[in-house]
């Protein structure tokens, strides 16, 4: 929507970059056009510029010398609204005879206008609807300022609504049902992203802190308020493969490097070079009728399902002892007997918990 004007000395139009689909009625809540007090229907006559808070709206302005002079101008801008709304961006205060110059007001509502109560006056209802003027001041060498009448616009501070979008296109004429519609959508559209980003609530990874006791309980895990939020996530999320492999060296060595922070080094063949090193002795100890002295066992040497746990961490890196002897003895078979020890080491690239993790 534009508005040309014609003077004698220059030529003025205004052109607004966002556009209310439908204008609303004085008796709304929004003044009639800004300084007339007459009443008619809002934005009939002038531009009219639609503004979503916190996002950017533009409106340009177009100045024409229609004179034979240069012309020197100034530009300011007046209104009902607040001045912080409106910055006004130029290039240059001259024009030349039958040239034009376009300058730009930036218009931006701050982003919690809705929501700040300062907004509403006591006993009001939170204004929508604006009006303002601009002014352009005109000076030919030689001359003072000079100051025609003043260009008028409209501002309308609106939210998106997404709900017009399932309706007919009939009802966007009316700027009421927009605003109506506004009122059911943030209501229910909370629930619907949530809905849409349900698997980011059933993740442990991503899920609300709140909601971890919940997704614990969901794989029968206990929560360990000693350890680390971010440890307690990644121990949740791997509950499963956790339960899969109880008994298992493989399944003892999981949960440790998960309590502990250690690296698997699974690739790594020798336990004794392994972060979480665990060695097992497969010698039954003496059976009576099925064991020969000297071949598979001795006397005074031996232990049955026996193993030896062995954590080398990096000097700085602190290892809770209680903590690791819970996590043997919840995983090892009832019958299996073992020794721990902690042999700290001086190398300290020891790979972080989220890195290591597969």
């Amino acid at each position: 929507m534009t508005q040309s004007q014609s003077r004698q000395t220059i030529g003025l139009q205004l052109t607004p970059m966002q556009v209310l689909e439908a204008l609303p009625d004085a008796l709304e809540g929004g003044a009639a056009s800004w300084g007339d007090a007459r009443g008619e229907s809002v934005g009939r006559s002038s531009p009219n510029l639609l503004i979503h808070p916190g996002e950017p709206s533009e409106m340009v302005v177009q100045i024409k010398n229609l004179g034979s002079h240069l012309l020197q101008i100034d530009l300011q801008v007046d209104g009902d609204f607040p001045s912080s709304w409106c910055r006004i961006g130029r290039e240059g205060s001259e024009i030349l005879p039958g040239q034009q110059m376009e300058a730009v007001l930036y218009f931006q509502v701050p982003s919690d206008f809705f929501e700040n109560a300062r907004s509403i006056q006591s006993g009001e209802s939170l204004r929508l609807n604006y009006g303002g003027s601009l002014t352009v001041q005109l000076r030919q060498p030689g001359t003072g300022w000079q100051q025609p009448e003043p260009a008028r616009f409209n501002l309308y501070v609106r939210l998106h609504s997404l709900y017009l979008d399932f309706l007919p296109a009939i009802y966007r004429e009316t700027d009421f049902v927009g605003r109506f519609l506004k009122i059911f959508e943030q209501s229910f559209e909370p629930a619907v992203q949530t809905l849409d980003n349900l698997w980011a609530y059933l993740d442990p990874l991503t899920a609300p802190q709140s909601l971890l006791p919940f997704l614990a309980h969901w794989v029968a895990w206990p929560i360990q308020e000693h350890l680390g939020l971010e440890r307690q996530r990644y121990l949740i999320r791997s509950a499963l493969e956790i339960y899969r492999w109880r008994g298992t060296r493989h399944g003892l060595r999981f949960y440790l490097h998960l309590a502990t922070g250690l690296a698997l080094d699974e690739h790594l063949p020798n336990e004794a070079d392994k972060q979480i090193g665990i060695t097992e002795s497969f010698c039954r100890g003496a059976i009576l009728g099925d064991s020969r002295l000297g071949e598979d066992w001795i006397l005074g040497g031996g232990k049955p399902f026996h193993f030896v746990v062995c954590l080398r961490p990096a000097f700085n890196h602190p290892i809770d002892e209680e903590l690791v002897r819970q996590v043997i003895e919840q995983e090892k078979p009832a019958f299996c007997i073992y020794e721990l020890s902690i042999e700290p080491r001086s190398t300290t690239d020891v790979p972080t918990l989220p890195a290591a993790i597969v």
